[in-house]
């Protein structure tokens, strides 16, 4: 699927800042048949953009705004082609990428409750049904709120509630995949589905602005690779994924990372619209 997005940053001050430094994951992957064709990222006030791409392969855009100002505009444009799903070739998991997605993190500790919950999915000597019966149950045990959780939330407070978005769900599944010891990994992107945002508008769910942003996770699977799954839909990733940037949780791949001199409170809003291209 041909795919066109728009991902507009603004970033506001209550009084004149300087010397902010910016940091943008944003430009989507080059991987498993995806490919990017046209990336854009424009600031204002314009300034020099410059990139470096991160130990998990993720292209990150960075740039400076050392003059005063009290508004900062980010402007990302994608054209993507994505594959019907995803299929990676095969390849062993190195020794530091395995410790890595079988550590608890932050946003995906160990914890005792969410390793019962887990277990009681466990499919002896089989991983992929596992995983599988994971998604299911987190997928039908949660409620999609927007309202419950914040960017902060962690995985235990997630399982406690019952309740939350894309990042939680996906947290949730981390956490209950590597107690069981499956490697998994944060993966953060764009959906494209107009259905599930106007099925979830019907049912009075507020949809915020960016609802196009989404999170969800790869297990790995020994003999098989890489096999990417969304908890927040019950699914595997299909043509209408867009992958962005993967990590350990959120706190690898946050789409806005930065710093600035000044005292005033920063305000963040982003607008995301994702569209299939004629």
């Amino acid at each position: 699927m041909r795919l066109q997005i728009r991902h507009t940053t603004v970033f506001r001050y209550a009084e004149s800042i300087n010397e902010a430094y910016t940091e943008m994951r944003l430009r989507p992957l080059e991987t498993a048949g995806q490919r990017c064709y046209r990336f854009s990222l424009v600031t204002e006030p314009r300034g020099e953009v410059m990139s470096y791409v991160d130990r998990y392969g993720n292209q990150v855009h960075h740039f400076d705004t050392l003059q005063s100002h009290e508004q900062v505009v980010v402007t990302a444009s994608s054209d993507v082609e994505t594959p019907a799903a995803f299929r990676p070739e095969f390849q062993e998991l190195p020794p530091l990428d395995r410790y890595d997605f079988l550590a608890p993190t932050d946003y995906a500790p160990e914890n005792g409750r969410i390793a019962e919950f887990a277990q009681r999915c466990l499919v002896k000597d089989d991983p992929h049904q596992t995983a599988l019966g994971l998604m299911e149950a987190i997928y039908s045990g949660l409620k999609y709120d927007p309202g419950a959780t914040d960017v902060k939330t962690r995985a235990p407070e997630v399982l406690e509630l019952g309740r939350g978005v894309c990042q939680d769900f996906a947290h949730l599944m981390l956490a209950a995949t590597r107690s069981l010891g499956i490697p998994s990994r944060y993966v953060s992107g764009y959906l494209y589905s107009p259905q599930i945002v106007s099925e979830r508008k019907e049912a009075g769910i507020a949809v915020p602005d960016n609802a196009a942003s989404h999170a969800w996770i790869d297990v790995y699977l020994e003999q098989r690779g890489w096999v990417s799954l969304d908890p927040t839909h019950n699914c595997e990733q299909s043509d209408e994924y867009v992958r962005v940037a993967t990590g350990r949780d959120y706190a690898d791949v946050p789409p806005t990372r930065g710093i600035y001199k000044g005292s005033a409170k920063e305000r963040l809003e982003v607008r995301v619209e994702v569209r299939a291209a004629n």
